[in-house]
């Protein structure tokens, strides 16, 4: 394929208005704010309306009955239902949307139900699901509305809550949710006596681990910030007819948080948007512009500096959202990165801080997980991605290649390629962008010769589309994102810059009016089930790539 290359101009030209594009989505406090693509959710709505049923079913009845209608209208064509309306149905959305419709209103939803229950027979019903934590959640789903016997429903075991390191490395982040719904059980679920006493060692412990997190966030009456997780965690509570106080917040933030249309957000992102877009932004020579000033201090102020017991994580980590939010090795890592690229003293003990919780979360194998050490919990355990986003935040920080902490996070890694030279990513789907990023940390640590690198550059090369663009490696078609994360890549390994220069077409043909770029579903919110789009990560990645191209071709 003969493609001409990018007049200067032009390439210049696209990167300040694709900069300048970004850079309108920035709030006064710093936040890049992509709320109104994000907000609505089908998994949010579904926790809130389960949750407002059991604990508040009368006083509730009309956040309910508009929650109801919003499932209703926003059913897929097919009956199914994806995490953000408008795009495919996806098999999790359309399990736990139908039950809830049956729990709440069996006869009004009937239709909207069967139509649910089918897409989901096509499918091939819960056990087709490629996620066992997300049977486990719909199996509860339906246990709620009498499709599954209690026999046939997953035991949460309450007595790991008497030892912390072991339900940490069990359950990760879903703590409270497993051990709410595990109080529940304990009071509806038959069991023999030796589980019994088991589950009554256990109830304090479990209580006191989802007060915690409870407490850590300032008793607003929210997990997480996410209607989906305080939904599971209140309905839970509401069935085992426990913490009162706990299960009448949760209500009075859901009356509150609702969206006059009758959907809940999943929650925010702040977070997540901003260092995507700041790094973009930087990496494309904006990093002395004074707009981000405010954002660089919003990620200091954003940093937290209290251990979030229930996981049994030190001070010093970032998370996706808020001040109280759940900590986060991807943030963390991103942010540190990008403070690092920003000029400045302000940011110096922020740094010092987010790598020494680095240093602490790093598991004993060499990989990061998302929040907790030498967890292997599905969604949440050692990922590639995430290590190299660590070893990344390391190295950008002056950390040395030759540390103990990189040289054994590239040995992990090594171990963990794939036969055909791809790498995992728990938060994004499928290879492209998690081999890209492989490469360019072990370029970082000058070792872009080493036959793992090699080897991942001979996947990116092989999976490049006929247009020169990246989709997500497996015939799906191509997108900013994907190419984007594989042109820097390769860049960033030196591969000649000649060979990527249809990729750079395809992204500076893909702008929109406004001169940003188009955003699609390749964000993991639960691997292989449900996924929702990052328009920050679309922009960012799409100037980092557009800037290390010019870069790397004067």
């Amino acid at each position: 394929m003969t493609t001409v290359q990018p007049d200067t101009d032009a390439l210049d030209q696209a990167i300040s208005e694709g900069a300048e594009a970004l850079l309108l989505s920035q709030r006064a406090d710093g936040v890049f704010d992509y709320s109104a693509d994000n907000l609505t959710s089908t998994l949010g709505t579904v926790g809130a309306l389960s949750a407002l049923h059991y604990a508040d079913p009368d006083g509730s009845a009309d956040l309910i009955a508009a929650g109801a209608g919003w499932l209703r209208r926003t059913q897929n064509s097919d009956g199914g239902w994806a995490m953000v309306p408008g795009l495919d149905s996806e098999a999790g959305p359309t399990a736990v949307g139908s039950a809830v419709l049956h729990l709440v209103d069996p006869e009004g939803s009937a239709s909207a139900v069967s139509a649910g229950q089918r897409w989901m027979t096509d499918f091939g019903g819960l056990d087709a699901i490629p996620h066992p934590e997300v049977v486990s959640w719909c199996r509860q789903y339906y246990g709620f509305v009498g499709w599954l016997g209690h026999e046939e429903m997953r035991r949460f075991p309450l007595e790991v809550a008497l030892l912390p390191g072991l339900h940490r490395k069990l359950f990760d982040l879903r703590i409270p949710m497993a051990f709410a719904l595990g109080l529940a059980q304990a009071r509806h679920k038959p069991l023999n006596p030796f589980h019994r006493l088991l589950a009554r060692l256990g109830k304090p412990h479990a209580l006191k681990a989802i007060r915690q997190v409870h407490e850590h966030e300032g008793s607003t009456g929210a997990w997480c910030e996410n209607a989906w997780v305080t939904g599971l965690v209140c309905t839970g509570l509401a069935r085992a007819e426990l913490a009162p106080d706990l299960v009448n917040a949760a209500v009075g933030w859901f009356r509150t948080t609702m969206h006059p249309d009758g959907w809940w957000q999943t929650g925010p992102l702040d977070a997540a948007w901003t260092m995507y877009a700041v790094r973009g932004l930087a990496e494309a020579g904006y990093a002395q512009d004074q707009r981000l000033t405010a954002s660089a201090e919003l990620f200091v102020r954003l940093q937290q500096h209290r251990p979030f017991l229930a996981f049994g994580c030190p001070p010093g980590y970032w998370g996706w959202a808020g001040t109280a939010g759940w900590p986060s090795t991807l943030e963390t890592s991103e942010i540190l990165s990008v403070l690092c690229r920003l000029p400045g003293e302000q940011q110096a003990k922020a740094i010092d801080a987010g790598v020494g919780w680095l240093t602490r979360m790093q598991d004993s194998r060499g990989s990061w997980g998302l929040c907790v050490r030498n967890t292997k919990v599905a969604n949440s355990g050692p990922c590639p991605m995430t290590t190299v986003q660590a070893v990344d935040a390391l190295l950008d920080s002056g950390i040395p290649a030759d540390d103990g902490r990189v040289r054994r996070a590239l040995r992990w890694l090594s171990e963990v390629q794939l036969p055909d030279g791809a790498f995992e990513s728990v938060w994004y789907r499928h290879h492209t962008m998690a081999t890209a990023a492989v490469l360019e940390t072990f370029a970082k640590a000058g070792r872009a010769d080493d036959e793992t690198a090699r080897r991942a550059t001979a996947w990116l090369e092989r999976a490049r589309q006929d247009d020169g663009a990246w989709g997500d490696g497996h015939g799906a078609p191509p997108t900013v994102e994907e190419t984007g994360w594989a042109v820097s890549g390769l860049l960033a390994a030196g591969t000649d810059p000649a060979s990527v220069r249809p990729g750079v077409s395809w992204l500076l043909d893909r702008r929109d009016a406004g001169g940003g770029w188009p955003s699609e579903s390749v964000n993991e919110y639960v691997r292989y089930v449900s996924r929702y789009t990052n328009p920050a990560l679309a922009q960012g990645m799409a100037l980092r790539a557009l800037g290390r191209y010019r870069d790397s071709s004067r």
